[in-house]
């Protein structure tokens, strides 16, 4: 499927009482060309400026904070983009002299090969195009999982499976960063995107991904149906839930 950005509308009436099930553009795995190439660096920058990446951070430096000094720790970004927070967790372990090996994954292959332009050669970081639901990943051994912005791509069912699995899966835990769907962060967003933003698909992704983002029960029910009980649910600012499971 190939989505033409100018023939794109949003009949799509504001309703936060439900996930939405609208779909974005970033979920078309054609997509490619400088509109994803800007689009990747566009959210870079503003989770950088909105303080998401630290979410992400600082779960993993508490999950592993009491974990073994000298053992290494392998750990997958699934949704990883732009490869940015791969090599922000790259420098983190550095900082914290933690041993990690790390792969980025991304069902669109165009992405992968963006990640891949984006990470210096020195660096530990490798790069995988595959689909998460697919037995390829499931056989990877994987200590710790990290989902930054992704989850909020499936529904519900998807994601009980998706917990079921992760949970049986990373060796020492999962860390989610994840939207909080709220009109203060649909509206904000909005008027972010017009006021700096370049990139068509940013203008139109972003606010559907808050819509298609979670209030706290909606978490809590996807991790009951998927029989996780050992997890700590945060609300961070700005507008993000992190998402700390320990399966270890």
């Amino acid at each position: 499927m190939v989505i033409n950005l100018s023939q794109i509308k949003n009949p799509m009436a504001i309703e936060f009482t439900r996930r939405s099930t609208q779909m974005e553009i970033m979920d078309d795995l054609d997509c490619q060309g400088d509109v994803v190439n800007q689009t990747l660096h566009e959210l870079d920058v503003i989770n950088q400026l909105l303080g998401g990446n630290a979410v992400t951070i600082k779960g993993i430096n508490q999950l592993l904070k009491d974990k073994d000094s000298g053992h290494v720790y392998s750990i997958a970004d699934l949704g990883c983009g732009s490869g940015k927070m791969l090599r922000l967790i790259e420098a983190n372990a550095s900082r914290k002299r933690i041993k990690v090996e790390l792969v980025g994954i991304d069902a669109n292959p165009h992405i992968v090969r963006y990640a891949q332009e984006h990470v210096a050669q020195n660096s530990n970081i490798e790069f995988k195009a595959i689909n998460i639901f697919s037995e390829e990943f499931h056989q990877l051994r994987i200590d710790v999982v990290v989902a930054t912005l992704f989850l909020h791509h499936f529904d519900d069912e998807q994601l009980v499976q998706l917990f079921h699995q992760l949970n049986q899966q990373a060796k020492v835990g999962i860390v989610v960063n994840d939207l909080h769907r709220h009109p203060l962060a649909y509206y904000a967003f909005k008027v972010i995107a017009t006021l700096f933003s370049k990139s068509a698909m940013v203008k139109f992704d972003g606010p559907v991904s808050v819509l298609r983002g979670f209030k706290r029960k909606e978490l809590t029910q996807i991790l009951e149906k998927a029989g996780i009980t050992n997890y700590s649910l945060t609300w961070k600012w700005a507008f993000r839930w992190q998402l700390i499971i320990a399966t270890s």
